[in-house]
């Protein structure tokens, strides 16, 4: 703390807003932490620049531990379940072919087979459903280039979309791939 001004303030830089790609970083480094910023940028399918401010981001958000790039799995889960829904709503749109998401891709459609699909907008779709925006525009990239971000990203969906169940499911998941305690 200083003084200014006859004033305390906080000698802290500014908390900048979070974008919808931070999200896909720090689940990303939830599954490779060590992983350089030109490898995470790609996993991701943002540029090198994005993934660098992203980090810087998520650390101002407290998402990520002080000074390195390792996440929080309290934190990330907590925002992902009480935040992410809020901050980064959707509403389900045009039935259009895609690439599942929700619930209608893994690992919750092995649990909700007869539900209607949600998918990304896509023509390399292999899905007919209702139209969700995916969280950014990289998104739709992950379910071919990686596998494992895609899963995350669409229970990440199933919060910001599905019903009660859904939702339910797809916390139990994050919590068991996330890694954390509670």
């Amino acid at each position: 703390m200083s003084i200014v001004h006859g004033q305390w303030t906080l000698d802290t830089e500014p908390v900048l807003p979070l974008k919808p790609a931070d999200v896909a970083v720090a689940l990303q480094l939830s599954l490779t932490p060590d992983a350089p910023y030109r490898e995470l940028a790609g996993a991701v399918g943002i540029s090198h620049g994005e993934a660098h401010n992203a980090v810087r981001r998520l650390q101002a958000a407290r998402l990520l531990r002080a000074g390195s790039r390792t996440v929080k799995p309290e934190a990330l889960l907590e925002f992902l379940f009480g935040g992410v829904p809020y901050v980064f709503a959707v509403t389900p749109g045009a039935e259009v072919r895609g690439v599942p998401t929700a619930h209608a891709a893994p690992p919750l459609a092995v649990d909700f087979t007869g539900a209607d699909a949600y998918v990304w907008p896509s023509a390399a779709g292999r899905v007919r459903g209702e139209t969700l925006e995916p969280l950014y525009a990289g998104a739709v990239h992950t379910a071919t280039m990686n596998p494992a971000l895609y899963e995350l990203l669409a229970l990440v969906d199933a919060l910001r979309a599905g019903r009660a169940r859904e939702r339910q499911r797809a916390r139990d998941f994050l919590r068991q791939r996330l890694g954390a305690a509670t």
